[in-house]
């Protein structure tokens, strides 16, 4: 009996410290975000249905984030518990099912819930950026986990402080995403322009993240010029 729990002690501690040796690789790993190549050859798989709704849901994010920002953020948060679901259900033959129950679950906890809804969506573009601009500066990609953090608390905090700026910056940026990766997808389906499309991508890495961003920023002074000018319009009612 003794010799039972001793080898039992001994395991729990040997998987306690494989626990905590794997938390600290990932951390340090570079898991962050896939290379600009990846991207690509993700977008050179899509098939064209998915390339066609990415860029339709990409216009409405971008244009009209702010005005529907409700059903877009319960959509983003369902879709998130749809694909952990699936994920769970998986261990025990219900993908779909889980998938089902994740996606209802986040929707019903989004909706009511939503000025926490759209902190956490600005937590996550927050990491997504700063892991980002960690990695565009060239500094240590093990430690981009360091970066995302500070951009997952800055744009956090920042929702709370400014909503109604970071609900339109966060849909536009979304939407500019969608769209962006929508065309690349469908411009690939073009044999004659995938192979100079890729060459122009990889020897100029900055024409992706230009091609998003400037996007994102005409989408976010259009939907503020849109609700200026709804508001002008009440005021005159």
């Amino acid at each position: 009996m003794l010799l039972a729990q001793t080898a039992a002690a001994n395991a729990a501690a040997e998987v306690a410290t494989r626990s905590s040796d794997t938390f600290m690789a990932w951390l340090r790993a570079p898991w962050m975000l896939p290379e600009q190549a990846d991207l690509l050859q993700w977008c050179r798989d899509m098939n064209p249905g998915a390339a066609t709704l990415l860029v339709v849901a990409g216009v409405v994010y971008l244009l009209f984030g702010f005005y529907m920002f409700k059903w877009l953020v319960t959509l983003n948060a369902a879709l998130v518990g749809a694909y952990i679901g699936s994920l769970i259900g998986r261990t025990g033959d219900a993908a779909v099912a889980g998938a089902f129950m994740g996606g209802f679950t986040a929707a019903a906890a989004t909706w009511p819930l939503m000025k926490y809804a759209v902190t956490i969506m600005g937590g996550v573009f927050g990491a997504l950026l700063g892991i980002s601009i960690w990695r565009s500066i060239g500094l240590d990609p093990h430690y981009a986990w360091s970066g995302g953090l500070t951009g997952l608390i800055f744009f956090g905090m920042l929702s709370f402080l400014v909503f109604r700026v970071s609900v339109m910056s966060y849909t536009s940026l979304q939407g500019s995403v969608m769209l962006i990766f929508g065309i690349l997808s469908l411009i690939y389906k073009s044999p004659d322009v995938a192979g100079r499309l890729t060459d122009a991508m990889t020897f100029k890495p900055f024409i992706l993240p230009a091609a998003i961003f400037i996007p994102a920023i005409c989408g976010m002074f259009y939907q503020a010029q849109s609700g200026a000018a709804e508001a002008d319009a009440g005021k005159k009612k």
